[in-house]
C-alpha cells in the first residue's frame, strides 16, 4: 500500500504510466517495468532523473504535492499572505496543496488526500496489532492507524520512539526528499524489521552521550540545546521488507526520525541501524570502491566498523545541533528557512558533524583509538559511493560538498596516480570547521548561503569524476530481495 501511496505523491501520472507497461510483455518492456518499480516512476534516480520511458516528462521538482498549473513562486506568494495557522498548515509535512471549487489555494490533510488508502492501511495495522502479544506494539500498531485517519502524528510518534518489541516497524509519512521545491511534504514508506538484541545492547551506551556532544559542538555556546528531548533510542535491526520512499533508487542504511521538530524538542528522536543493508553494501561497494580510489597504504584502514559506527553517529547527529530557531524575532524551523537545499545541507552537517562526534569520543577514551584512522578513510571510500548517487540526490550533494572543502583545505590529498588519501596532520581541523560553518548556517536560517555553498561545492570535480570514471564494474548499490517476506506472504496465501 506505501507503494500506491508513494507513486501517487512522486507524480500524478504513475500510476496509467505503470499500468501501461504491464501491457508490454517483451524483454524491453519487462527491464522497464522492473526499472520503474525500483526507481518509483519514470526517472532513473541514478542519472540525474533522466527519463528511461519514452514519452516521459522531465522528473517535476514539486512532485505531486502541488497543484500542476502552480509555480512555486506562486505558492511562495500565497504564502506570504497566510496568517501563522494558516501557515504551519500549508507548510506542514502532511498537508498537499491542492486548489478549492473556487480556484483558491488551500491545505488538504493527507487523511483527506489519501483517505482510501489510508483507510485500508489504518485497518490492516489494527489487524496487526490485534495479533500481537507485545504491549508497546500493540500501542504502536493502534496510534499509527489512529494518526492515518485523523492527520495527527504525535501520539504515534511518541508510541514509535518507546516501541520495545521483536519486530520494528516504521510506518507512515515521514521524509521529505520528495518535495525538492520547499522539503516541506513527507512521503509515505514503510520498513519491516527485526530488532538485533545484542547489536542493540552495545551500541546503546552513545545515547548517554549526545547532551556531552551537544555541549562541545564547535559552534557559539547560544546555538547549543542544553538539554536534548530525554529519548534518544537506539535500534540496531535487520530488514525483512521495505516499500514506499523506503524502496526507492539507492537503499537506506540507517535513519532518525521522526522529522517533526516538535516531537524532537519534548521528546527526541530514534536511530534506526538497518544491519543487513550495510553490510551487502560494504562488501559489495564500498570495498571494490576503496580499492581503486583509495592510495594502496589507506585502503588497509577501511573497515566495517568504522562504516558502521559513523553511519549510526551520522543518525545520531541529525537530532543535535539546530533545529528550532529564531530570525528576525520570529520563531521557525531550519528545515523552513532553508526550504530547497534543508536536504543537501542536513546530510552534510550529519556527516561531517558524525566525524567530529566520533573524533570527540575516541579523544576521551570512549571509543578505541583505532577508529581515529580508520574512520577518515573508510569515510573518504563512502563519499564516493554516496557521490555516485547523483549530485542530485541530497545525499550525493552534501558529500560534494565536504570532499570539496576537504580538497579545498588540505584534508583530502589528490595523488599523481589520481588516487585519493587522507592527510591526517589537516583532516581533523577541517572536520571542525566544516561542522562549525554548517551548523551555524543552519542556526541563523542563512537561505542564501546555503545556496552559495551548494552552487560553489556540490559539484563533481575532475579528479573526482575521474575516479567515478574507473568504477564502472562496481555496483553502484544494493537492490534488496525480500525472501523471508515472500515467503510468509505464499505461506499465507497458501492457507486461505
Amino acid at each position: 500500500m506505501c507503494d500506491a501511496l508513494f507513486l501517487r505523491q512522486v507524480w500524478a501520472g504513475n500510476e496509467p504510466m505503470l499500468l501501461s507497461l504491464l501491457q508490454d510483455g517483451s524483454e524491453l518492456g519487462t527491464a522497464r517495468l522492473q526499472y520503474f518499480l525500483l526507481n518509483k516512476g519514470p526517472w532513473s534516480r541514478l542519472d540525474e532523473n533522466e527519463p528511461f520511458v519514452p514519452g516521459a516528462p522531465p522528473k517535476p521538482p514539486q512532485a505531486n504535492f502541488y497543484p500542476p498549473d502552480v509555480t512555486r513562486a506562486d505558492i511562495e506568494a500565497w504564502l506570504k499572505g497566510l496568517g501563522p495557522a494558516e501557515r504551519a498548515r500549508a507548510t506542514g509535512f502532511f498537508t498537499t496543496i491542492r486548489r478549492d471549487p473556487a480556484g483558491r489555494l488551500t491545505a488538504v490533510p493527507y487523511s483527506v488526500e489519501y483517505q482510501g488508502e489510508v483507510g485500508r492501511v489504518a485497518a490492516l495495522l489494527r489487524e496487526a496489532a490485534a495479533l500481537t502479544a507485545q504491549p508497546s506494539l500493540r500501542a504502536f500498531l493502534t496510534a499509527r492507524a489512529d494518526a492515518l485517519l485523523s492527520n495527527d502524528y504525535y501520539a504515534s510518534d511518541v508510541a514509535w520512539m518507546e516501541l520495545d518489541a521483536t519486530i520494528e516497524p516504521t510506518i507512515g509519512p515521514y521524509e521529505v526528499y520528495e518535495d525538492e521545491w520547499f522539503n516541506y511534504k513527507a512521503a509515505f514508506e514503510a520498513f519491516i524489521t527485526i530488532r538485533d538484541d545484542a547489536e542493540t545492547s552495545r551500541l546503546a551506551r552513545f545515547s548517554s552521550e549526545l547532551q556531552e556532544i551537544e555541549n562541545n559542538l564547535p559552534i557559539d555556546p547560544k546555538y547549543r540545546n542544553p538539554k536534548l528531548g530525554a529519548l534518544a533510542p537506539i535500534r540496531v535491526v535487520n530488514t525483512v521488507f521495505s516499500s514506499g520512499d523506503a524502496n526507492r533508487g539507492v537503499q537506506t542504511a540507517a535513519f532518525n526520525l521522526p522529522n517533526d521538530e516538535r516531537v524532537v524538542a519534548e521528546k527526541g528522536s530514534k536511530r534506526v541501524m538497518l544491519k543487513n543493508n550495510q553490510e551487502a553494501k560494504f562488501w559489495m561497494v564500498l570495498q571494490p570502491i576503496a580499492n581503486v580510489a583509495l592510495a594502496a597504504p589507506d585502503q588497509a584502514h577501511v573497515s566495517f566498523d568504522a562504516f558502521f559506527t559513523h553511519i549510526l553517529m551520522h543518525e545520531l547527529m541529525h537530532g543535535l545541533g539546530p533545529h528550532n530557531i529564531t530570525v528576525s524575532g520570529r520563531a521557525t524551523t531550519v528545515r523552513q528557512e532553508l526550504k530547497e537545499t534543508y536536504s543537501a545541507i542536513e546530510e552534510a552537517k550529519a556527516d561531517v558533524s558524525g566525524l567530529f562526534a566520533l573524533q570527540f569520543l575516541v579523544d576521551r577514551g570512549k571509543l578505541d583509538k583505532t577508529l581515529g584512522q580508520t574512520m577518515y578513510t573508510t569515510y573518504l571510500a563512502s563519499m564516493f559511493r554516496s557521490i555516485r548517487f547523483g549530485i542530485n540526490e541530497a545525499h550525493g550533494r552534501g558529500v560534494a560538498i565536504q570532499l570539496n572543502y576537504f580538497l579545498d583545505n588540505g584534508g583530502v590529498r589528490v595523488a599523481a596516480d589520481g588516487t585519493f588519501a587522507v592527510d591526517a596532520a589537516r583532516i581533523r581541523q577541517n572536520v571542525v570547521d566544516l561542522t562549525r560553518d554548517i551548523m551555524t548556517l543552519e542556526a541563523v536560517g542563512g537561505y542564501a548561503d546555503a545556496v552559495q555553498m551548494i552552487e560553489k561545492l556540490a559539484v563533481v570535480r575532475l579528479p573526482v569524476q575521474a575516479v567515478l570514471d574507473r568504477l564502472i564494474e562496481v555496483p553502484v548499490d544494493i537492490e534488496p530481495r525480500f525472501a523471508t517476506a515472500e515467503q510468509l506472504l505464499a505461506e499465507s496465501r497458501a492457507e486461505r
